[in-house]
């Protein structure tokens, strides 16, 4: 017969509530008591049943996570630090993601509704809540991440949008660009918060905002870089064209930058590029990037906290909204004080 949690228990002299604690990683269980048993468990070789466990205690000991995109590396950088924290205290994540369709992210949240999951952490690609609604109504314990709903009471990790907004446009201001353009996001709350911050900037210095300089396509975050190439093409045919660029996240930062030395022009020098995501690889490009950072990091691990402490509670929990302040970064895709030095090198890379 294979080993189960009451031999663990019985070998070691404890109760099988303990073991179960120490294999969640309980903190209210000793030093001494969690060496035993883990030790225990180490000798039998023994691996939980989660099956059976979920059958007693009415639990399925997995997490899901509905992204619009796992190769944006700002959701994979979530789903890391969820997958980790939530691992250590002996729960699995389950993800999915909605490439940016509002049709497929019901049906997927209805599909991961069905599996009775403990908890869901979203970054929805829906412009209304009812789909949240009812995974309230049903009693799963649900984080919206990234993306919020004005009209809808739930728990909420975000970035201040309106303040990306602000510093990216407010930068390229201060280093004197007049013709500021906006590869802006979708209709949810980042990519309305972001154009917001754009536009009260500008009014703020007094700066037009010109026709044709707010673009936007479908779909940004499944194929970013695309549209940001794709979108700077039809801002450089202006006239007058652009000379700064907020883009709504850094994929797309990239691919306007692409689109620019292609057409023989320089990066800041005749037209500066601001993004927003400070992601790891940003000062590794052609023209390392400026961003607004969204704190990543700080993000997924709060995002996990913040989860556990949801799977964890024995009472009703009030709802937390967590509001993560960007910070701005500068690097060359903005820096024209080092212009001189630079001449000529981001043609030479375009060739």
């Amino acid at each position: 017969m294979p080993t189960t949690m009451k031999d663990i228990a019985r070998d070691v002299g404890v109760s099988l509530i303990t073991v179960s604690k120490v294999l969640r990683n309980h903190d209210d269980v000793s030093e001494k008591t969690r060496k035993l048993v883990l030790d225990r468990v180490k000798e039998l070789n023994f691996t939980p049943n989660l099956v059976a466990r979920g059958l007693a205690t009415g639990r399925s000991y997995l997490v899901g996570l509905l992204v619009p995109d796992l190769l944006h590396p700002f959701f994979a950088q979530i789903a890391n630090s969820l997958s980790e924290e939530l691992l250590k205290n002996g729960y699995g994540l389950l993800i999915s993601t909605s490439k940016e369709d509002p049709e497929l992210e019901k049906r997927t949240v209805d599909g991961l509704l069905r599996r009775r999951l403990d908890a869901l952490v979203i970054a929805s690609v829906s412009t209304t809540s009812s789909v949240f609604a009812n995974i309230q109504e049903a009693g799963t314990p649900l984080v919206l991440i990234d993306r919020c709903f004005p009209d809808l009471k739930t728990n909420y990790i975000g970035v201040d949008d309106e303040v990306v907004g602000t510093l990216a446009t407010e930068h390229l201001i201060t280093i004197g660009c007049k013709r500021i353009a906006h590869l802006r996001g979708p209709a949810t709350s980042p990519g309305i918060g972001r154009l917001n911050g754009y536009l009260k900037t500008l009014k703020k210095y007094k700066i037009e905002a010109m026709p044709g300089y707010i673009s936007a396509q479908m779909m940004v975050d499944v194929h970013s870089r695309e549209s940001g190439e794709y979108l700077m093409k039809q801002l450089l045919r202006l006239s007058p064209r652009p000379d700064g660029v907020f883009a709504y996240n850094d994929p797309m930062a990239i691919g306007a930058i692409h689109a620019i030395l292609d057409a023989g022009l320089r990066v800041p020098e005749d037209i500066a590029v601001i993004g927003s995501g400070n992601l790891h690889f940003d000062n590794e490009l052609r023209v390392p990037l400026s961003s607004i950072d969204q704190q990543t990091e700080q993000f997924g691990e709060l995002t996990a906290q913040l989860t556990l402490s949801l799977l964890q509670s024995k009472t009703s929990f009030r709802n937390k909204t967590v509001i993560i302040q960007p910070q701005l970064v500068i690097r060359a895709s903005t820096d024209r004080r080092h212009n001189t030095n630079r001449k000529g090198r981001n043609l030479a890379n375009a060739r």
